[in-house]
């Protein structure tokens, strides 16, 4: 089900340019192990705080823990690529998302950041829009002058995970009807060759 966007956010223009102005400070290396340098978890927990919430919890922080690997390095990078976009003073003099923002950055872009090198959310302007559009949907909102429809339908098309479970069902449709395309010649054949047996 798609998250309701019935509430009216912030331009989209004033969210897209904010991120493809994202410091240095929000590119550096999370920290992982030893390695990297910024703890994820206490950039979260500060945004809470500034929209309205209380600190992290240490259950919560978890979320924010790197796990294993390459794939977990670019879900950190894009939290805190997000963090810098919900630190926008729109979202944070409304002092009320915090809650929304938490489950986002928490789980909400886990697809996202598999599909996606993180770079890519402020280098492209395609997937700058993506994010942005994700994180207001994930808030309940919509860009200032778009009606839900038009943010629905923005939102779909630009949605990377969304094109790729097309991709994927448009494949699995394909190779079931190549399936049945090959299991009807194989009862044809069969049928021709019983025909001409009996006589």
């Amino acid at each position: 089900m798609k998250d309701a966007m019935n509430a009216e956010g912030p331009p989209l223009e004033s969210l897209t340019r904010r991120l493809a102005e994202c410091p240095p400070e929000f590119l550096d290396e999370p920290r992982i192990g030893k390695k990297g340098r910024v703890s994820v978890a206490a950039v979260v927990g500060d945004l809470l705080v500034e929209l309205g919430g209380g600190p992290l919890a240490p259950s919560q922080a978890d979320a924010f823990e790197p796990g294993e690997g390459n794939k977990d390095r670019n879900r950190l990078r894009l939290i805190l690529i997000a963090c810098w976009m919900l630190h926008d003073s729109w979202f944070r003099e409304r002092r009320a998302f915090a809650h929304s923002a938490l489950r986002l950055l928490s789980t909400g872009l886990n697809e996202s950041a598999e599909l996606t090198p993180a770079s890519k959310f402020i280098a492209d302007s395609d997937r700058r829009e993506e994010l942005a559009r994700l994180c207001l949907g994930a808030l309940g909102l919509r860009p200032a002058g778009e009606s839900e429809a038009q943010a629905q339908d923005r939102l779909a098309t630009l949605n990377t995970a969304e094109r790729q479970r097309v991709i994927r069902a448009a494949r699995e449709a394909e190779a079931r009807a190549q399936q049945i395309r090959e299991a009807m010649a194989r009862k044809a054949a069969e049928e021709a060759a019983d025909k001409w047996g009996r006589e």
